[in-house]
């Protein structure tokens, strides 16, 4: 007699609600951070790199939810791991700061931060693909009892 296989549902990607208390702490940071390097700071070498680093605090973890809603919003074959999910928060938090120390140094162009987005989009995709072209066994619930 054969035994009914078992249907286990689809693999999603993570809840947003798992990813709050990550996105909270890192948003309370970088933009508490952020403010305190505004107002206190002088602007010089030591307090560009502190703006930077709490630049991609905040950004990453204002992207976070966001990013964690997208992957559940438009689902992919294999579905975003939380991994996944986090890496692309800390692309969009180190662009976006980036974008911003350009414009600190007079070299900000709209055709450079197309070219920088570009380029990030790229690498995610690329990374994407290499994870879905990974062979994966799938564990088979059918064998018989010897």
């Amino acid at each position: 007699m054969k035994k009914p296989k078992s249907k286990t549902p689809p693999p999603e990607s993570p809840s947003v609600k798992s990813f709050l208390p990550a996105a909270i702490i890192l948003m309370l940071l970088g933009w508490g951070g952020l403010i305190a390097i505004i107002i206190y700071i002088e602007p010089h070498g030591g307090a560009r790199w502190a703006f930077f680093f709490t630049g991609v605090l905040a950004f990453t973890g204002t992207a976070l939810p966001a990013m964690a809603y997208l992957n559940q919003r438009f689902p992919s074959s294999p579905p975003a791991s939380s991994g996944i999910i986090v890496r692309q928060s800390i692309w969009i938090g180190i662009y976006l700061p980036t974008l911003i120390w350009l414009g600190f140094g007079g070299v900000f162009e709209p055709f450079l931060a197309l070219l920088l987005g570009v380029g990030l989009l790229l690498i995610e995709t690329f990374l994407r693909l290499r994870e879905r072209a990974q062979w994966k066994p799938e564990a088979r619930t059918d064998r018989k009892s010897q």
